[in-house]
């Protein structure tokens, strides 16, 4: 691909104060309005196109080199591969690196045009990051047009008409529909995917947008996963006589979402159900328990943040895609908070008091990022295996490694 300055724009992006960004259109063609981001993470392009935690978000890559591992069918975290994983588009500054990977099956290119993902190179990335962070994450469109011609009114008309996230439910544009079973486990050097035949536990996952391998890590540790819709009943999910609940993550406002998510979560908090939130799920848990979320100036998106787990001592380096946030000071008597961000001292963690019902901020399985925080899944089971009467296991169990003790 050449460089874009040689070519007219055939790519642009219009952000709400009118700033306008020029460059070469790459993936689907069209336009599409979002919330404009920025992530930090090196690697791991693919799950993060795919996670549905960016549903309504149009994301802007600040390393500058994307594409030069490819894509292939298994780096997907989001749950239906053949529909759009509700990003908006992405922002790149170098054009599209060559695949150089043996297990790349598709360059980037065509793959964002098979996922309807509309995408611009050659953008001053380091810039649109600082404008990010001065001025908060802007609304934004961004438009690819082959022959660079653009309806400037029809791009502002569907600028001006996309709401922002705040008071936005996307939790049920990207839920499952109906109750369905997961069995896969973390893939493995060398071996691939693994599936977990001999379950000792029972989990129920809250779909509010799930990731791939949060599931693939619950299952890794000896349970048998139920997914059901975001709108399941308090009495739908009793009904399915879990072990324990898990709160996956998601995108959107959580208290749009928790309209009605927070009625059912605050019943099975007082039900005695160990209970693990990520992200969305930990903001929804919070809310539940009386607590309050805000929107951030900036959010939260990268595979490199520090976090103080409050609990132990220890610093640990995160994968985090988050734009609100719990209110530390706004937890109840009776919760605490368990961990904290180390770059603004905002609330990455709870737990309540003497009930073995705890959430983070951040996200444990990766996928991208850093396997620091996957102790936190032997956490949640070793609360379901200390109701059910079982051995603990340590918490420094090694990420990947399917248990069944």
């Amino acid at each position: 691909m050449t460089g874009w300055q040689e070519q007219p724009p055939t790519a642009q992006l219009i952000l709400a104060d009118g700033t306008t960004l020029k460059g070469a259109g790459i993936g689907a063609v069209g336009s599409a309005a979002g919330e404009v981001c920025f992530n930090t993470a090196m690697t791991g392009y693919q799950e993060i196109l795919t996670d549905p935690s960016y549903a309504g978000q149009i994301v802007t890559f600040t390393f500058p080199h994307v594409g030069n591992v490819g894509t292939n069918d298994q780096d997907m975290e989001t749950m239906n591969p053949a529909a759009a994983s509700g990003v908006r588009g992405c922002v790149l500054k170098a054009d599209i690196t060559g695949a150089s990977n043996y297990r790349a099956t598709r360059q980037l290119d065509e793959w964002l045009k098979a996922r309807s993902i509309i995408g611009i190179c050659g953008v001053d990335t380091r810039a649109l990051t600082a404008h990010i962070r001065e001025h908060g994450m802007p609304n934004g469109v961004i438009a690819h047009a082959p022959d660079a011609t653009f309806d400037d009114a029809e791009l502002k008309a569907k600028l001006d008409a996309f709401p922002g996230l705040v008071g936005m439910d996307l939790a049920k544009e990207v839920t499952t529909t109906q109750t369905r079973k997961w069995d896969e486990t973390t893939w493995q050097w060398d071996k691939g995917f693994g599936k977990q035949s001999e379950p000792k536990f029972h989990i129920v996952a809250m779909d509010f947008g799930a990731k791939r391998n949060i599931l693939r890590c619950l299952a890794a540790m000896g349970a048998k996963v139920t997914m059901v819709p975001a709108t399941a009943s308090a009495e739908e999910i009793l009904a399915l006589e879990p072990d324990g609940l898990f709160l996956s993550n998601g995108p959107g406002d959580p208290e749009a979402t928790g309209v009605y998510a927070v009625p059912v979560i605050r019943a099975l908090a007082r039900s005695g159900l160990p209970i693990f939130g990520i992200c969305l799920g930990h903001q929804l848990l919070a809310l539940a328990l009386g607590a309050t979320t805000s929107k951030m100036h900036q959010g939260h998106h990268g595979a490199n943040h520090p976090v103080k787990d409050l609990t132990t001592g220890k610093v640990e380096i995160t994968s985090m895609n988050h734009g609100f946030a719990v209110d530390g000071n706004s937890l109840p008597e009776g919760v605490s908070e368990t961990h904290i961000s180390l770059f603004d001292q905002s609330n990455a963690g709870l737990k309540v008091d003497n009930a073995p019902v705890f959430s983070v901020q951040y996200h444990p399985e990766a996928s991208p990022g850093p396997h620091d925080a996957h102790y936190l899944f032997t956490r949640f089971i070793n609360l379901v295996r200390q109701q059910k009467g079982l051995e603990q296991l340590p918490e420094h169990a090694a990420p990947g490694q399917p248990v069944n003790a």
